[in-house]
């Protein structure tokens, strides 16, 4: 993610909507910060996350599981 700082930025140069009611000639910090489109809310994030893990591939232990049901059905 990029990240911009600036500190002692003039209050003047800010829009209309983020100057906050404050002293004519005061400076502020303002941080600029990249938001990851795929996660803006924590739910949305969760979502991303159980998506990428419901894609893995099997753990060699649960393909092992799977192969064993199968060769059981055969012999019944």
């Amino acid at each position: 993610m990029n990240k911009i700082v600036r500190t002692q930025y003039p209050i003047e140069k800010l829009p209309a909507d983020l100057r906050p009611v404050s002293v004519q000639g005061s400076t502020v910090v303002v941080t600029v910060e990249e938001v990851d489109p795929r996660a803006e809310t924590a739910e949305e994030w969760l979502k991303y996350v159980e998506a990428i893990r419901h894609n893995l591939p099997p753990s060699e232990e649960d393909a092992v599981d799977t192969i064993r049901k199968l060769r059981d059905e055969w012999e019944d």
